[in-house]
C-alpha cells in the first residue's frame, strides 16, 4: 500500500515494484519480550530479497490493502515466528534505506509490541535464527557490530528504547 507522509493511502503496487522504485509504502515491524524482559530477534533467512542473514526484530512485513495493521501483523508472526500473542502500536516512523542490489526500503512503519514466552516454531524459508536478548546485549551488539542488523532495526530500537523508559515512569 503506497502512502503519503501522513500514512494516508494513495495507491497500490507490487512489493517489489515499490522497493525498485523506492516509494513510500506502508509497513509495521513487531517487537515481542518475554517474561524476563528480554526482546525476540530473528536472523533473517539467506533467501530473503533484501538485508538476508542480517538480525533484526521478531517479525516485518506489509499490510495488504484495507487490511487492519495489528491483525496483519499478528497473522504474520504466526506465519514467520509460529506463535501468536496481542499486540499494541507502540509509535510509527519514516525511513529510507537504499540497498546494494539497487532495492529501496522507504517505509511508513508502524512498531508494534507484544510478550510472549512460550514455543517458537520459525519457518525456515523466512528466518535462520532466532533469541531472545537483553536490552544491554543488544545496545552493546548494535555497537560493536552494526553490520549483523538491518537498517530499520538500527533506527527502530533506540526509539523503543525511550517508548519503554517513557512507558515504565
Amino acid at each position: 500500500m503506497l502512502v503519503d507522509e501522513d500514512d494516508r493511502e494513495i495507491g497500490k503496487m507490487e512489493k517489489l515494484e515499490v522497493h525498485q522504485k523506492g516509494l513510500l509504502h506502508r509497513a509495521f515491524s513487531v517487537f515481542i519480550f518475554n517474561a524476563k524482559g528480554e526482546m525476540l530477534l530473528q536472523q533473517r533467512a539467506d533467501s530473503k530479497y533484501h538485508s538476508s542473514g542480517l538480525w533484526t526484530n521478531a517479525c516485518c512485513s506489509h499490510p495488504g490493502s484495507g487490511e487492519n495493521i495489528v491483525q496483519s501483523a499478528i497473522k504474520r508472526l504466526q506465519e514467520e515466528m509460529g506463535f501468536t500473542t496481542s499486540l499494541n502500536e507502540a509509535f510509527s516512523f519514516v525511513y529510507r534505506t537504499e540497498f546494494d542490489n539497487g532495492l529501496t526500503e522507504h517505509e511508513f512503519d508502524h512498531v508494534l509490541i507484544g510478550y510472549y514466552h512460550s514455543t517458537i516454531v520459525p519457518d525456515d524459508r523466512e528466518v535462520k535464527d532466532y533469541c531472545y536478548m537483553t536490552i544491554e546485549a543488544i545496545e552493546a551488539a548494535l555497537t560493536s557490530h552494526p553490520q549483523k542488523y538491518t537498517s530499520w532495526f538500527k533506527i527502530a530500537f533506540p526509539r523503543m528504547q525511550e517508548y519503554l523508559a517513557v512507558k515504565s515512569k
